[in-house]
């Protein structure tokens, strides 16, 4: 809609001046046309005085189509020029206001996606085979738990690895022992997940961390969700140890940041981000400053907005949280060329 206003405001321009072009350049004719009449009517003396006003007459026509002319063309070039200008805020502010809407729906799907992660973490610390390692962490006993977890991440493959933790904070099951063989023993004692999961004030309690690496998961990047195991998986129970959760982030965020509803031509030049808390990029649809960039954004609004930088446009739009989970105060942001298709 806002390309075929501006598409009939340049229309109308280039038809104007053609045709304003086409008036001045007859009555630059008409105008030697009268002087060449006035030579003649000299020549002819007494005989082409007649002619000679005739001849004066429309010479002075000629010289006030000319300033109709340019003043026409003076109006028309002004009007063009404000409906140009009020063309290219209108497709500026659609464009603006869809990116936001754009932003917002990306940070919104991650955060449905990681509002199960938070029931998932809850869930499984209930589990019989965890709460029972804990109790009795023999031999016997961690291969049940660590084939348990290992049945969980066949069919949750968006986790890399599941831990429990006993309350001095050794890992002490794992479902992948054979990808991650140094997970198991590890001290995880000093960690945020784990100091705050046993922190938690029940079961119904949880807490996730920010996207990191992780260097026992061979350094990928996780969102880490944890909560404490309790005795009997008792909502109240005693807090007997602690469970760890590792979102494979890359592929996930990745897939949100790549698949935002943008046009082909839309698509050239423009970037598609996860910000954090601090506005650290967590994703980007071009994979650059990947947790080390922080990224410029000019919150107006503390909700949503979108706001011209240089020649290129910014919208943003704050997660609203899902259900029971508030989110961490991320951002979707979608930085782009104000003029689709042009790079950048």
């Amino acid at each position: 809609m806002q390309d075929r206003f501006l598409d009939l405001a340049y229309e109308v321009s280039r038809v104007t001046e053609e045709k304003v072009g086409v008036i001045d350049h007859v009555v630059r004719q008409t105008g030697m046309l009268a002087i060449n009449a006035r030579l003649e009517a000299a020549r002819a003396g007494t005989a082409g005085q007649a002619f000679s006003v005739v001849a004066q007459e429309v010479g002075t026509l000629a010289q006030s189509i000319r300033e109709v002319s340019a003043e026409l063309r003076a109006a028309i070039s002004a009007n063009v020029a404000l409906l140009e200008t009020a063309g290219e805020t209108l497709r500026r502010d659609m464009r603006g206001a869809r990116f936001a809407d754009l932003a917002r729906n990306a940070v919104e799907i991650i955060d449905r996606n990681l509002y199960e992660r938070s029931c998932d973490v809850r869930w499984w610390a209930t589990d019989r085979a965890v709460s029972d390692v804990l109790c009795d962490p023999s031999d016997l006993a961690r291969d049940h738990a660590s084939e348990r977890l290992a049945t969980i991440l066949r069919s949750y493959t968006v986790y890399l690895d599941l831990w429990v933790a006993d309350r001095n904070g050794e890992v002490i099951a794992t479902g992948r022992p054979d990808r991650y063989p140094c997970a198991a023993g590890a001290d995880v004692s000093n960690t945020e997940w784990f100091r705050q999961a046993m922190r938690a004030e029940s079961g119904a309690h949880f807490h996730v961390c920010d996207v990191a690496p992780n260097a026992i998961l061979n350094g990928a990047p996780v969102a880490t969700y944890s909560t404490a195991v309790r005795r009997d998986g008792a909502t109240h129970g005693e807090p007997i140890g602690a469970l760890g959760i590792f979102f494979d982030w890359a592929p996930q965020a990745a897939a949100i940041v790549g698949g935002a509803s943008l046009d082909q031509d839309e698509r050239a030049g423009t970037r598609v981000m996860l910000l954090d808390a601090d506005l650290r990029v967590i994703a980007s649809s071009d994979g650059a400053g990947l947790l080390t960039e922080h990224y410029p954004l000019q919150i107006g609004d503390p909700h949503r907005g979108y706001y011209q930088r240089g020649d290129r446009l910014v919208a943003y739009a704050l997660t609203p949280g899902y259900e029971t989970y508030a989110g961490l105060g991320w951002y979707g942001c979608i930085d782009s060329p104000l003029r689709a298709g042009t790079g950048g």
